[in-house]
């Protein structure tokens, strides 16, 4: 179990996480939803261990430590590969440093996103970088999985079948961690949602339980977030009335 306990973070005097407390048991897919600058990218790398946070983060009840990494993957837009090495090198890499290393899947995964082993990763296209990178992390071998908008450049018709390819790849103790902005996209694939808004949780449901209450994934989010189904229409009158009022003689 990944468990984050009272999470605090600030860039500055600027809060970015505040008392943010979650639990991620093993084999679930969990959608982490929010507005940009709600606090997503710093909740997985405060879990990652890769900021300064206030609070704790467990795994299996032990601090984060070195120990850890192998049980931890992160795929992130902004890359951790090494963009000098071809996809053959970054497999034989992660094979020699990571015990649990899904070889198996690394090769299934680059037939199926047609990625180039051979090439140096810094040819490929922002589409391309961003598939390796999800590519490398379903491949470790981690119980986690965090992963940070990695569908960033790539085609409705990749993201569609890849979804599908994760659902029947995934391991029953596996977890993956989903941030993404494309909620209708992935409603149909995550069991869990999360929504942050300002550095606070303020919605953690089970998709089966909110198809129990007769709701989807978008109506959740909309009533979480106090969304007024009314403010365009009132900004299109206020625009309107003031062009009148230019207008008049």
């Amino acid at each position: 179990m990944l468990e984050l306990s009272h999470i605090t973070k600030k860039y500055g005097s600027k809060p970015a996480l505040e008392d943010m407390s979650l639990t991620l048991p093993r084999g679930q897919i969990v959608g982490l939803f929010g507005e940009n600058g709600a606090g997503k990218t710093t909740l997985m790398k405060c879990a990652l261990d890769l900021l300064r946070h206030g609070g704790t983060v467990t795994l299996d009840g032990a601090p984060i430590d070195r120990s850890s990494i192998e049980k931890l993957s992160f795929a992130t837009s902004e890359h951790s590969f090494f963009p000098a090495l071809t996809a053959n090198a970054h497999r034989e890499f992660y094979a020699a440093h990571f015990p649990r290393f899904n070889g198996r899947r690394f090769a299934a995964l680059m037939d199926f996103f047609s990625l180039p082993a051979s090439k140096p990763l810094r040819s490929f296209s922002t589409g391309m970088k961003n598939q390796f990178e999800v590519i490398l992390a379903l491949s470790q071998g981690a119980d986690y999985i965090l992963m940070d908008e990695p569908f960033a450049g790539n085609d409705v018709f990749n993201r569609e079948d890849f979804y599908k390819v994760l659902l029947g790849i995934l391991g029953e103790n596996e977890t993956v961690l989903l941030s993404t902005h494309l909620l209708e996209e992935v409603k149909g694939f995550v069991g869990r949602a999360v929504l942050l808004h300002r550095g606070r949780i303020v919605g953690d449901c089970l998709m089966e339980d909110l198809e129990d209450r007769g709701m989807d994934l978008m109506d959740y989010v909309k009533k979480s977030y106090g969304y007024e189904a009314d403010r365009v229409s009132q900004t299109l009158r206020e625009l309107a009335d003031g062009q009148e009022e230019r207008n008049e003689p």
